[in-house]
């Protein structure tokens, strides 16, 4: 299958390979408070903590500030401290989180829009595993 990718351009990257630099960015995108965060800065607007852990429901202050970090750490977002008191803080994406944002915030409308088939998917495996038949037990 041909990806597009320009394997001697970028290094021949085997993103299969425990050792490939760019794993560790797919690794770091796949995560769910991570997508969820790209998604909820996607609109290109500053966002505070508290403001983005309210959006991301469920999220944890600890869990929140490990992914911001690691946003920032890989070139996607910005964070601004303002000398204020207490000190205000805003987060927003940079052009590169722009434009992985883009891309996470396709995977949000997909899976909103297909959510009706996976479910009915969910349900006729969940019924088929409940009616299968299971091996005897030597």
């Amino acid at each position: 299958m041909d990806t597009g990718f320009d394997h001697e351009k970028h290094g021949c990257y085997d993103v299969f390979s425990r050792d490939c630099p760019p794993r560790a960015v797919l690794e770091l995108i796949a995560g769910k408070w991570t997508m969820l965060a790209l998604v909820a800065l996607a609109d290109g607007r500053a966002m505070r903590f508290n403001e983005l852990r309210r959006r991301l429901d469920g999220v944890t202050q600890k869990m929140l500030t490990q992914t911001l970090r690691a946003l920032e750490r890989e070139g996607l977002l910005t964070r601004t401290v303002y000398p204020t008191v207490p000190p205000r803080v805003e987060y927003r994406l940079t052009a590169l989180g722009g434009e992985i944002a883009k891309l996470v915030t396709r995977i949000a409308a997909w899976s909103t829009a297909s959510i009706d088939e996976i479910r009915a998917a969910r349900a006729a495996y969940d019924q088929r595993l409940h009616h299968t038949p299971r091996p005897l037990s030597a």
